[in-house]
């Protein structure tokens, strides 16, 4: 496995070895001694997630408050752009987002560390999300602000027009309106 640079500090983006021939492939996507020692992922992941969604639609901006949850993210079939922003107050990047493409093809992972909100958009026909917790999904610690935020800003790959989120999505506050009640500090 090897790390690919990020643009923001704290999410670790890793690219697998995947070994291929006329048979198909194996890939080694998680291994906790592998991802503790070169990349300092050292969470205990308890939970596992996989959403299906076809073209165009954006799932997101989620966050954890309370302890939070890691997330580490791949897509397993079709292609998405998946995005973290950095809510850790005090930190030279708050509020900035990173996005990148994850697919089948390059079978990148992306982790995504507490502190910053996750969201993705199916760039394929359909896709395939599987994503490992750090902790249990609960509604009670489940926040979120707007996909159209306008200070962060996130650009999409598709017109608007194109895109399909959820009503709950839709209509969470902006950034700026939870700033607030954030929990996440930066250590720099």
């Amino acid at each position: 496995m090897q790390q690919i640079p990020t643009r923001l500090d704290g999410p670790v983006l890793i690219e697998p070895k995947v070994f291929g021939d006329d048979r198909g492939f194996f890939a080694e996507t998680f291994r906790a001694n592998t991802m503790a020692e070169q990349f300092g992922i050292t969470e205990h992941f308890i939970q596992d997630n996989h959403s299906r969604s076809a073209r165009g639609v954006v799932r997101g901006m989620h966050f954890q408050i309370g302890e939070g949850a890691s997330k580490l993210v791949r897509c397993g079939r079709g292609a998405i752009l998946d995005v973290a922003v950095d809510l850790r107050r005090g930190s030279p990047t708050y509020g900035a987002w990173e996005g990148v493409e994850l697919s089948e093809e390059n079978m990148r992972v992306f982790y995504v560390p507490v502190g910053f909100a996750h969201g993705f958009c199916v760039l394929s026909e359909v896709a395939d999300v599987f994503y490992k917790q750090s902790n249990y999904y609960s509604t009670e610690v489940e926040r979120g602000f707007s996909l159209r935020d306008p200070e962060v800003a996130v650009e999409w790959p598709f017109p608007e027009e194109e895109l399909s989120w959820s009503e709950r999505d839709l209509e969470a506050p902006t950034l700026a309106e939870i700033a607030d009640g954030l929990p996440f500090e930066y250590v720099g």
